[in-house]
């Protein structure tokens, strides 16, 4: 999880949502990294899950990614979820649940359906908070702060 952490840091240092991902090999070793680019590259895939699946694909020269885990600091939504199925990765370690978008516990169980042809395990809470904190600093930065009530206000 450090080094998805580090690639979320690298997608907030572009100005990008701080979203990082590493795809581990069977034998431990990282075989992609990747982290979210869609603003950049005016790319909707451009996800950190699809940038380390391909760059891990290119490494093994093989898209089917068969033993490898998938290390990412935020709940994959349901391109991601269904892509870690097409990529027969064997496992999903993520970090913060994502309530609004998440496709793995939070809003559905996009690995347990039955027309997967793969199963892919998942468990997520892996260094929970500091995923999140990550998460809440981006978006509270890049939000406008509310105008605060005065007593004049809101007594009109």
């Amino acid at each position: 999880m450090a080094e998805a952490l580090a690639q979320a840091r690298l997608a907030e240092a572009k100005g990008e949502t701080p979203v990082g991902a590493v795809l581990v090999t069977g034998n431990g070793r990282i075989a992609g990294v990747g982290h979210n680019a869609s603003e950049s590259l005016r790319d909707p895939t451009a996800h950190a899950e699809i940038a380390a699946l391909r760059a891990a694909a290119l490494v093994e020269r093989n898209y089917r990614l068969e033993g490898g885990v998938l290390v990412v600091t935020l709940e994959p939504c349901l391109m991601c979820a269904g892509a870690l199925v097409h990529a027969r990765v064997a496992g999903l370690v993520y970090g913060a649940p994502d309530p609004k978008a998440g496709a793995v516990d939070s809003r559905l169980d996009c690995l347990e359906q039955a027309f997967c042809n793969h199963r892919v395990w998942s468990l997520g809470g892996v260094c929970r908070e500091e995923c999140a904190a990550l998460l809440r600093a981006f978006f509270t930065r890049r939000r406008p702060a509310a105008p605060a009530l005065t007593s004049a206000s809101s007594s009109e």
